[in-house]
């Protein structure tokens, strides 16, 4: 397209964005009247509930008196509690991806044998189909890896001669192909991206099937390959942590719907990486670290409590880096005094923040994370309390392990592949039934009018000549 095309669509765009919004908009009133809980979440913000699942509890309240009232973060996988999941491998050396990912998969943990045959299963299929790399991944490389992820989840159907079979054990095998290959779809469109736009050096690492996934990650991405133990333990918890949080987060949530239109399982995985990119769900942890970044630039001492505190009312007043009135990485919508992710990963943030010589940079986000919450009661009148979330630490962590900011919510992707799969089956399983939520409309009728008969143009006549004008070159 030409310059003066695209420049006659912006002002089309702009102009008729404005006829948009004045007919779209909905008085705020109104939802409250009709009993409509906008993001399917009541005031509190605790969710409409729309399913059963045994997959997964987030627990962040309990009854006293006959009252609800907050209390600390709880996550269970299949009635475990994330802590002792985790504590688990950790005091037996371990790496977790593996075990939890059975677990969530099938049911329970698995045994010795079990695991040794389920590492083996995910290991044989790391594995693309030949010259992928070469014709799909190298090709129109983006630095929104996101975008890649699911352009190569959705051209792999091509490559599956039962797509559109949702047998139980298709979806199966389906499943653990798409957890074994997430890694490098990912990692390859990283490096496709960086040598092609970024002019770096190019390298393609084959994964070790002897080794866990976090290992295969570092080893893919680096140049070297090389990787210490504390790294890969550091990034394997932080893949079990972000592997599964309940059937209403809305990634999960657009797995199961789609899921329930009938759809493959390549069509649903990609439906629910469209909606784990945004901002507001996958990406939440790369505006912490950009935030930080923010914060370095316009606080002269990061160590002096006050200044950080002027600095988070800022933020707060909509004065600060992105004006949007947020300290990102604090709150959730169900945790409110704590976020067990959180507080299980902090401990090994510190202790890789040790190896990195990074110990102030710890600090400064142990402050935050201390002072932040008082900032936000003063300046707000929250319903409930707020604390660090998973997220407030997660990208502090891939920075550490020079994962490049193109490849955070990947990295989220590839832990949480096993969550929707998970709950794709379960849904396959026992709900054969379209979801399909009511609407409640207000439109008000009205009478017909001939083309003749409308006095007042939408759109601009010089604008609407213009952009006609424009397109007739174009077709020459």
């Amino acid at each position: 397209m030409s310059e003066n095309f695209d420049k006659m669509m912006g002002k089309y765009a702009d102009k008729c964005s404005k006829i948009c919004r004045e007919n779209n908009q909905i008085d705020v009133k109104l939802f409250e009247e009709f009993g409509v809980k906008r993001g399917l979440r009541d005031k509190n913000g605790k969710g409409v509930l729309s399913g059963i699942t045994n997959i997964s509890l987030i627990k962040a309240s309990e009854k006293k008196d006959g009252r609800t009232v907050p209390c600390d973060g709880q996550l269970y996988y299949r009635g475990y509690n994330i802590f002792d999941l985790t504590k688990g491998f950790r005091n037996d050396k371990r790496f977790g991806f593996e075990e939890t990912a059975y677990l969530l998969l099938f049911g329970d943990l698995p045994n010795k044998d079990q695991l040794v045959e389920f590492q083996k299963i995910l290991a044989k299929n790391r594995r693309l189909p030949t010259n992928f790399v070469r014709d799909v991944i190298m090709k129109a490389p983006s630095k929104d890896i996101m975008n890649s992820l699911t352009k190569s989840v959705l051209t792999l159907s091509s490559y599956d001669d039962k797509v559109t079979d949702n047998s139980l054990e298709n979806v199966l095998r389906q499943s653990l192909l798409l957890i074994g290959v997430f890694p490098l779809l990912s990692v390859y469109g990283y490096h496709a991206y960086n040598h092609y736009e970024c002019d770096e050096s190019f390298y393609i690492h084959r994964p070790d099937d002897n080794l866990s996934a976090a290992e295969n990650i570092l080893r893919m991405l680096r140049p070297d390959k090389k990787y210490t133990d504390v790294e890969a333990k550091v990034l394997d918890l932080a893949l079990v942590l972000h592997m599964e949080h309940g059937g209403g987060n809305n990634s999960t949530f657009t797995t199961r719907v789609v899921t329930s239109a009938g759809s493959d399982t390549y069509s649903v995985i990609a439906a629910a990486l469209s909606s784990l990119k945004g901002p507001k769900h996958g990406g939440a942890n790369i505006k912490v670290v950009e935030m930080i970044q923010d914060l370095k630039q316009n606080v002269k001492d990061i160590t002096d409590e006050d200044q950080v505190r002027d600095y988070l009312h800022k933020l707060i007043r909509r004065e600060a880096f992105d004006r949007r009135g947020l300290i990102y990485g604090m709150g959730h919508a169900v945790y409110s005094i704590s976020d067990p992710r959180a507080l299980a990963f902090k401990t090994f943030v510190e202790m890789l923040a040790e190896e990195k010589h990074q110990k102030s940079e710890f600090e400064l986000y142990s402050m935050i994370e201390r002072i932040a919450p008082e900032v936000i009661g003063e300046e707000c009148a929250i319903y409930k309390g707020v604390s660090a979330n998973v997220d407030f630490y997660s990208g502090f962590v891939y920075n550490m392990l020079g994962i490049p900011q193109e490849l955070f919510t990947p990295i989220f992707a590839m832990a949480r592949i096993v969550g929707w799969s998970a709950h794709r089956m379960e849904e396959l399983i026992n709900v054969d039934k379209i979801i399909r939520p009511a609407y409640q409309s207000i439109m008000v009728p009205r009478v017909y009018e001939t083309l003749q008969d409308r006095s007042t143009p939408k759109i601009d006549t010089n604008v609407r000549k213009e952009l006609q004008l424009s397109m007739k070159e174009e077709s020459c």
